[in-house]
Parts: structure tokens; C-alpha cells; sequence
């Protein structure tokens, strides 16, 4: 099975995120599949639904919106055909909507749905049985091994995620739950991928901007690795 190549908001590290212009520096380095973000405009979930990670993120310019970003990716042809797309949906309340934007561009089997919302995933699952559904984990914005004052309790938590992961997302996958798991790095194992292999879904790492980290992840059967920097992803195997 080959990984997949994935682009974190793009290309975030080359242009700032969730852009056109690092929708196409994601395409020159040879992605296989781009990642975005999508929120609300308004915390209830109404409003215009922009390409941003967060309220922060959107700051100080103004984003595209979510039609406006599925129109590029349909209008520019060419450039895009064989591109997959991972829409990130960073809070609940306009899920419903995402996919009708999703359909009515026509990009349904193109599309994976990923959330960190439990509540999401059964909403989308019910209604929109069609749509393919990735369960992001952990629920975190930062990695806590990095901060001294949580590190130990953390990795006591990873550790026991680490071990529980392979059978429950496995029977997710079986059950028809989900599609797919976005994972942190850290928790990604050659255990957790064969299990989720086996059960017939898919497993994403993010997000590694570390060549060695991509081979490393590459040679333990991942599905996908998800990068700020895309153009990495060209010289993973040299520095294995």
C-alpha cells in the first residue's frame, strides 16, 4: 500500500493555510490529498462558513468561504483531478451544511469529513450515510509532552491511549461508525495500523513536519501522513 501524501491546510508552512495560494504550493510538492479547516462564522453555527482553524486564524484577513474554496477546487480542473480532500470541522453546528456544500459541487466521493466532535460523527453517519468519516484524536490543539507542567500526566494518558486505541477504533470501523482515524503522531503504532487495515479503514497521521518521523510512519503501514510542509514528504525515504 503506498502513503498517502497529505497537505496540512496545504501547504502551512510554505504559505499561510487554508489560502488558494497554499492550495497550489500543496499541489507543486506532489500532494496526494489537501487538508482544511472549516468553522462557522457565528459560534451557533450560522453565518458564512470560512476556511480558518479558528477565530484567531481569520483575523486580520478576510478567509475564503467554503463555496468559494469548493468552486476553486472544481474551476481549476485540471490541477486538482486526482486530488482528495479532508475537511476538518473544528466545532458542531454547521455539519449538515458542510455536506450539502460538499454535494453540491459534486466532490462527495473525493471528500473525508474529519472531527474531533463525537456528536458530528453520529449526527453526519445518520443522515448522510454516504459521506466518509474520520475520527480525529486526541482532543487537543497542542502537543502536552512539550509543556513540562502536564508532560507526565500525558504521557501516562498516551500511553494508555496507545494501548486501548487498535480494538476500539477497530470495532468503530466494523460497526460502520467511521471511516477513517486522524491521529497525533505520537499515538500512531504498527499495531493500531494493521488493526485498522484489517477492519478495513484508513489511518492518518498528523501532523509531522520531520522527514525521518514520515519514513519512520511510511515504513509502520500508515495511511496518510498529514504535513505543514509537503515538500518533505519528497525526501522521507532518502533520510530513512
Amino acid at each position: 500500500m503506498t502513503m498517502r501524501r497529505v497537505g496540512h491546510k496545504g501547504a502551512d508552512l510554505i504559505v499561510p493555510g487554508n489560502t488558494f495560494a497554499s492550495f497550489a504550493a500543496a499541489l507543486d510538492a506532489g500532494v496526494d490529498a489537501i487538508e482544511f479547516d472549516v468553522i462557522s462564522e457565528h459560534p451557533c453555527g450560522g453565518g458564512e462558513l470560512l476556511l480558518a482553524h479558528d477565530v484567531e486564524d481569520a483575523i486580520g484577513r478576510t478567509p475564503h468561504t467554503l463555496d468559494e474554496g469548493l468552486d476553486h477546487f472544481v474551476a481549476s480542473g485540471a490541477p486538482y483531478h486526482g486530488i482528495d480532500f479532508i475537511v476538518d470541522l473544528k466545532a458542531q453546528g454547521y455539519e449538515e451544511r458542510v455536506v450539502a456544500a460538499i454535494e453540491r459541487h459534486g466532490l462527495a466521493g473525493r471528500c473525508l469529513v474529519s472531527t474531533m466532535e463525537e456528536s458530528s460523527l453520529a449526527l453526519l453517519r445518520e443522515r448522510h450515510p454516504h459521506i466518509r468519516l474520520g475520527w480525529s484524536v486526541p482532543r487537543l490543539q497542542r502537543d502536552p509532552l512539550l509543556n513540562p507542567a502536564v508532560a507526565v500526566p500525558a504521557f501516562v494518558l498516551m500511553h494508555y491511549m496507545r494501548a486501548a486505541l487498535p480494538s476500539v477504533v477497530a470495532n468503530r470501523i466494523r460497526r460502520g461508525e467511521i471511516d477513517a482515524l486522524m491521529a497525533h503522531w505520537r499515538l500512531a503504532t504498527p499495531r493500531l495500523a494493521r488493526c485498522i487495515h484489517e477492519a478495513g479503514g484508513e489511518l492518518y497521521a498528523w501532523t509531522v513536519d520531520d522527514p525521518r518521523r514520515i519514513a519512520g510512519l511510511e515504513r509502520m503501514g500508515v495511511s496518510g501522513v498529514i504535513s505543514n510542509d509537503p515538500r518533505l514528504f519528497g525526501g522521507a525515504g532518502a533520510t530513512s
